[in-house]
């Protein structure tokens, strides 16, 4: 591993290829303070997380934690009828309405469960003057805001630790934070409760006010939240100069059924004494490692500071040790209401497509935090289980909360049966992108065995002999009415059917049962074909075309992010994900939202249309995104890329938009490594730095001039790989360990031991 970290320092530094840190032209700069908390500036390491802003003349930092939620059973939700044999009776019958009204509609009624703010401090900066300058610098994760009296405020949130750090400089003595809380008590003003995407007031939690209690250079506030839940934020200060004021703040959450955490006062007074120095320094430290674990530099600079901002939001908002990526991660609405869904974990997209680039985009570490979520929670999701399908295996609830629990909402998608086969997915491509034996022994192919376990006891034969599910769905077509099932598979429930199957038997094979393995493939063989048009268009199924704009594109699963339709496949598969593409084109934006944009990018990507992918993403990044980068679903232009127009913020779209990226860079999918596939002809210079592939391998690339002039790859754990050859001929310039097995026109195979590299130039004629 030490050899192998050294050849990966070598590569970085290498003069041909680029340096990893983001530019100066990167960073997020403004000439004032936002004054709303949604385009604050973002701070966060996965469990505790800050947006800094101005609200009146106020400088405020909204604090949050990741595992503070509201975690009370959804009233009304679990009654007798909590079945699939119900719901399935109910749609048959055509009476539908019950079902709406004890599954669906107390999502919407109900306050809780939710994802709930922790508080905030606030700084009266009215003898400050106004504020000039408001810089985040993304190499450090350091927000800088400047005043015009020569104030100065540097601000962060530690890589690793649970604790943020403020300095002032040049501010007077009597300059001080104040900690304020959510309210929660106060019957003015309370009205109708509100729907899932403006939120309802928090008020309605029913929390008796939390206590905030102030000694000389300290405050503590400590809210007792439901069912013996509190959480405890202290914020303490000194000052080291006369005119400098230095500080550090924590969060704490306890939960009566769970480990004592670490006390707030402990988290704090183990900053202060290493001081605000030593924190700087570590906090830099990390950054410093994760941005060296890829890069990239196109001829687009709106596209390339669009991926560098979402790979800093994934690294503030994805951790090991805390929860994964929800709506709004670490960033909860600081607007007296709870936020847009509940701020809660979406299954039938948004989580998901939150972790799309961190596979090739090298930043697997970050991405287990995801698996070790589903893995925790395992015991709650086979509760479900049994509980609603009657079966045994494990399915996953569409909408949970922070434990996996059950929330409700429009049940064709939460409480969908194909969720789990969906997640299975990110199982999978964590082996593939690690190639992990342990990973794959002990975790991956245990949680797609009980998936499939499940989907083969919740499936049923028809008349013809096919498999299928008894009632099928495709988010959110149809949203929420009686005809959003469907008695044949969707296409997109067979799609995630198909490949729950297929990678089980391939995950079999490589833990050597070869009778699971032969098990699971005869599964796959009773499924039938996906629907398409007679124009070879995938449909949403068998009975319903595509034919009208919808912002889910789950009927094209089978494209990506599946991959059961390749480009590679040859001629019929490239028509059907052609005229699939050109459909959604077709039938244009209307009901798309910022995530849309940035899927089509991914879409483009496979099918090697450059210049489209190109262009979606320039829309997403120019018209669906806050000035902080934050996705806001709708159109902020209001320039009609979407009828949509609202800014509710959610983080997959952004996310997606970095997996779009790098499709455009490097795929891996189809069994060889293909370099550039999908980047515009008039890109003529573009780098990028250790993008990972499947099979463990990380790869570096430079084009020039239009000509793709080196590409360096590490084997991290050895193997064998085909490469699609961008060059004419080339030379190997470099190279430990890897050996040319094969080389024939346009293809080098490669073949290598663990850490070994090689560098293939190309060669001038």
């Amino acid at each position: 591993m030490k050899n192998l970290n050294l050849m990966i320092g070598v590569l970085m530094v290498s003069t041909s290829i680029l340096i990893a840190q983001p530019a100066p032209v990167h960073n997020l700069q403004f000439p004032t303070l936002a004054k709303v908390w949604d385009e604050g500036i973002p701070l966060g390491n996965g469990m505790v997380g800050a947006l800094v802003w101005q609200k009146e003349d106020r400088l405020r930092l909204s604090l949050d934690r990741a595992d503070i939620w509201d975690i009370r059973p959804m009233n009304g939700l679990h009654r007798e009828e909590f079945k699939y044999k119900w719901v399935e009776q109910q749609v048959v019958t055509r009476d539908y309405k019950p079902v709406q009204q004890y599954f669906d509609e107390p999502y919407d009624r109900e306050a809780a469960p939710s994802k709930i703010p922790a508080g905030a401090l606030e700084f009266d900066t009215k003898s400050l003057g106004v504020s000039e300058s408001v810089h985040l610098d993304l190499s450090s994760a350091i927000c800088t805001v400047k005043w015009s009296s020569g104030a100065m405020l540097k601000t962060f949130v530690h890589a690793k630790n649970p604790v943020g750090w403020f300095r002032f400089e040049n501010v007077p003595n009597n300059f001080t934070p104040e900690l304020v809380p959510p309210v929660y008590q106060n019957a003015e003003g309370l009205g109708k409760a509100g729907n899932s995407v403006e939120g309802n007031d928090l008020r309605r939690l029913g929390y008796e006010q939390g206590s905030v209690v102030k000694d000389k250079n300290t405050i503590t506030y400590a809210q007792e939240g439901y069912g013996g839940f509190r959480y405890e934020i202290t914020v303490t200060w000194k000052r080291v100069h006369s005119s400098v004021l230095e500080g550090v703040w924590s969060i704490s959450s306890h939960y009566p059924d769970k480990p004592s955490a670490a006390r707030v006062e402990d988290q704090v007074i183990a900053a202060q004494k290493r001081g605000y120095a030593q924190d700087l320094q570590s906090h830099q430290v990390w950054w410093k490692s994760f941005w060296g674990k890829s890069s990239i530099r196109i001829p687009n600079p709106q596209l390339e500071k669009q991926w560098f901002l979402e790979q800093y939001k994934f690294g503030s908002a994805a951790r090991r040790g805390a929860p994964p990526i929800s709506l709004q991660a670490v960033w909860t609405a600081d607007n007296g209401r709870i936020p847009p869904w509940k701020g809660d974990y979406h299954h039938d997209l948004n989580t998901q497509l939150s972790y799309w680039p961190s596979y090739s985009g090298n930043h697997l570490e970050e991405a287990l935090g995801y698996l070790d979520h589903l893995d925790e929670n395992r015991v709650n999701y086979k509760r479900y289980t049994q509980l609603f399908f009657e079966k045994p295996g494990i399915a996953v609830p569409g909408v949970t909360t922070l434990e996996g629990t059950e929330m409700g909402g429009w049940i064709q998608y939460s409480l969908s049966p194909t969720v789990s086969a969906w997640l299975a997915q990110h199982y999978y491509l964590q082996w593939r992108y690690s190639m992990d034996s342990k990973l794959l022994k002990e975790r991956a192919y245990p949680w797609v065995k009980e998936v499939c376990v499940f989907l083969e006891n919740v499936t049923v034969k028809n008349a013809e002999g096919i498999r299928q599910l008894p009632i099928s769905s495709s988010p959110e077509i149809n949203d929420n009415k009686l005809e959003a099932w469907f008695l044949k598979n969707t296409n997109y429930d067979l799609a995630l059917m198909k490949n729950a199957f297929s990678i089980a038997s391939k995950m079999a094979k490589a833990v050597g049962n070869e009778t699971e393995a032969d098990h699971w493939e005869s599964i796959l063989m009773e499924f039938g074909a996906l629907a398409v048009t007679g124009d070879h268009a995938l449909m949403v199924s068998p009975d319903l075309p595509y034919k009208q704009s919808h912002r889910h594109f789950s009927h094209v699963m089978a494209i990506h992010p599946l991959g059961l339709i390749k480009w590679e496949d040859g001629e019929a598969a490239q028509k059907t994900i052609r005229n699939s593409i050109d459909l959604l084109d077709q039938m244009g934006p209307d009901w798309w939202v910022g995530y849309s944009y940035s899927w089509l990018a991914n879409l483009k990507a496979r099918a090697k249309d450059g210049k489209g992918a190109e262009k979606a993403l320039t829309t997403f990044a120019g018209a669906f995104c806050l000035p902080n980068s934050f996705h806001a679903n709708g159109d902020q232009t209001k320039s009609g890329l979407s009828k949509f127009t609202y800014r509710p913020f959610t983080l997959e779209g952004n996310f997606a938009f970095a997996a779009g990226m790098q499709e455009m860079l490097i795929q891996s999918h189809a069994g060889f490594i293909e370099i550039m596939p999908a980047i515009p002809d008039d890109w003529q210079n573009v780098s990028f730095q250790t993008l990972r592939t499947e099979g463990a391998f990380l790869v570096s690339a430079d084009r020039k001039d239009g000509k793709l002039t080196k590409v360096e790859v590490i084997a991290e754990k050895g193997g064998e790989i085909d490469i699609k050859l961008p060059f004419n001929a080339y030379k190997v310039s470099d190279g430990s360990g890897i050996k040319v097995s094969r080389s024939t026109q346009g293809w080098v195979r490669l073949t290598g031991k663990p850490g070994s590299r090689i560098a293939l130039q190309l060669k001038e004629l």
